[in-house]
């Protein structure tokens, strides 16, 4: 994987609209993790950060972390060092999308992602959810693109919008964001309010994988049981 631009470095210069990008998500403070930072935690055997990266390499053409300026560093060295126990690190080129003002929140830093996308469409992740599901992100891509929409959704049957993996068109959810920030909201659904997005529901989702897809990794106890899972996979693989 080559290595990262700098603090605030732009999308890809190549980046065309026809082309898929991926914003991972890694500014937060993971207050209920610890004092570590969870995006770079050895989760069996390779930083959680990067095991979202490889699994979403199939199907985008380039990355962006969004991230703290004092973060830059230690992703880097994440996702460039050997890749452990990870099946393959992709070859997609990788940027950095450095929160201006840090600790506003995921919506603040889906917009700073976003604003540094030069495809028409960008899937957004957590870099806390090691089992995101390449073959839903890229159906993900896929209706929004079908559909004309400004962006595809996932929700499931609690009607609970998964927000942090979803599909955006870049622009107007941009700038969906920056008027929700103005506001003074900080709840990553406020934006969708003012565009034209299509929900895909659980029924749709299970037509590609399970809802493990959106497990997230908030806790020391989830991480333990998700590192348990990991090494009972490759065992049996």
């Amino acid at each position: 994987m080559p290595p990262a631009t700098g603090p605030g470095g732009a999308a890809q210069p190549d980046a065309t609209p026809d082309k898929r990008t991926a914003v991972i998500l890694a500014g937060g403070h993971s207050t209920r993790f610890g004092d570590e930072d969870k995006a770079v935690a050895e989760l069996a055997g390779t930083p959680m950060i990067r095991r979202v990266v490889d699994r979403l390499s199939p199907v985008v053409d380039e990355f962006i972390i969004n991230c703290r300026d004092d973060q830059v560093p230690v992703i880097d060295d994440a996702l460039t060092a050997d890749a452990g126990d990870s099946d393959s690190a992709g070859e997609q080129p990788v940027s950095f999308a450095v929160d201006p003002v840090p600790d506003r929140g995921p919506m603040a830093g889906i917009m700073t992602g976003l604003r540094a996308a030069q495809t028409e469409f960008a899937v957004v992740v957590a870099c806390d959810m090691p089992f995101v599901d390449p073959e839903l992100v890229s159906a993900l891509f896929d209706r929004a693109a079908s559909a004309d929409a400004d962006a595809a959704v996932p929700r499931l049957e609690d009607e609970w919008f998964q927000t942090t993996q979803a599909v955006y068109r870049t622009e107007p959810m941009g700038e969906a964001c920056e008027r929700a920030v103005d506001r003074g909201d900080r709840r990553v659904v406020e934006p969708l309010f003012d565009l034209d997005y299509v929900v895909v529901e659980t029924d749709e989702i299970r037509d590609y994988t399970d809802l493990e897809t959106f497990e997230n990794v908030n806790t020391r106890e989830e991480f333990e049981a998700a590192c348990e899972r990991l090494a009972d996979s490759s065992s049996q693989g």
